[in-house]
């Protein structure tokens, strides 16, 4: 038997979360964003090394499978190369290996893309709908590379391999030899262990212009290419959301996938194969556009409607809450 019916969220909890989605669409009702749906499946999965995929098995070829979304992105992006203007999509993405205080499996995510915006275009966008949400606070930009000289005393762009290690080798971080030569995973050490704590003092900041390892698939700024233009929305030390000058050109974009298949060679995961409909969107031609996906449980835990992320959402963990000899 299950360990308890009821949900996770109290019923004054859920209905301001629905007083905040609905403030959400009136932002961009008024901008003139057009709301929009995509499927949760796929029959491509993520070639992000970070991210995992819940899998489905095919009712109609069991030999293949169907994927369930870490993101809308890739349709998102097929519907913007269709001439579709600017849109935004709320609903849920799965991600496999993500549960705890801050994370779910199934999770709600709110994400946009705005025609001709730039990277401070868009971070101004995400403070206008979070105005709208009810966030109060003064939100400032810092440079990755600005935070990452206070701390280390050296830029990270171009940074040799060997010192980022060295820096590595001084913090609370147990790696394996063949973990000196990634340099993302590096870069994530050095922020788990100096800059998050030090962003967690510093309240609401947007951290932008990220070193080029971990571009992700944001543009690279062109007067300097070993920085990404990408920024995080970091509250109290804790990641809301993610945004990207976005890669518009198809070949830019296959050598994003082939990196991210590469470094998961690196670290003895399986290649995926690229969305090649992704591809073949911006082929045909994809307008320049700026993107960002917020997650929106955070966002509630962000307001003070409760915590931890359990306590934000309707039923959390439910395929964790059942006996195997239910039915």
């Amino acid at each position: 038997m299950p360990r308890s019916w009821r949900p996770s969220a109290a019923m004054a909890t859920l209905r301001q979360r629905a007083a905040i989605i609905v403030a959400l669409r009136a932002y961009f009702d008024g901008q003139g964003v057009c709301e929009v749906s995509t499927p949760v499946l796929s029959p491509y999965a993520t070639t992000e090394p970070t991210l995992v995929n819940l899998t489905l098995e095919s009712p109609f070829e069991p030999a293949r499978r169907w994927y369930m979304r870490t993101s809308p992105e890739a349709a998102m992006k097929r519907l913007l190369a269709s001439g579709s203007g600017d849109i935004y999509q709320l609903g849920p993405v799965f991600r496999a290996d993500e549960r705890g205080r801050r994370h779910l499996t199934e999770f709600t995510l709110l994400e946009w893309y705005r025609l001709g915006f730039g990277l401070h275009d868009l971070m101004d966008d995400v403070e206008g709908a979070l105005r709208a949400a009810g966030l109060s606070r003064a939100i400032t930009r810092v440079r990755y590379g600005d935070l990452f000289a206070t701390h280390f005393g050296v830029q990270p762009h171009g940074l040799p391999t060997a010192r980022l290690a060295e820096l590595v080798a001084r913090q609370p971080a147990e790696l394996a030899l063949a973990d000196l030569d990634d340099r993302p995973l590096l870069f994530d050490c050095l922020y788990a262990c100096v800059l998050e704590p030090a962003l967690r003092a510093a309240g609401a900041v947007f951290l932008y212009d990220f070193p080029v390892e971990l571009r992700a698939y944001a543009r690279l700024c062109g007067s300097a290419p070993m920085v990404a233009a990408r920024f995080e929305l970091i509250i109290d030390g804790v990641e809301l959301a993610n945004g990207y000058h976005e890669v518009v050109d198809a070949d830019e974009q296959a050598r994003c996938f082939a990196d991210d298949n590469a470094l998961r060679l690196k670290r003895g995961l399986p290649t995926v194969p690229p969305d090649q409909r992704w591809l073949a969107a911006l082929a045909a031609g994809m307008p320049l556009c700026a993107g960002v996906a917020l997650g929106i449980e955070r966002l509630l835990m962000t307001l003070g409607l409760g915590e931890p992320i359990n306590a934000v959402t309707s039923f959390a963990h439910e395929l964790d809450d059942t006996d195997a000899s239910e039915n």
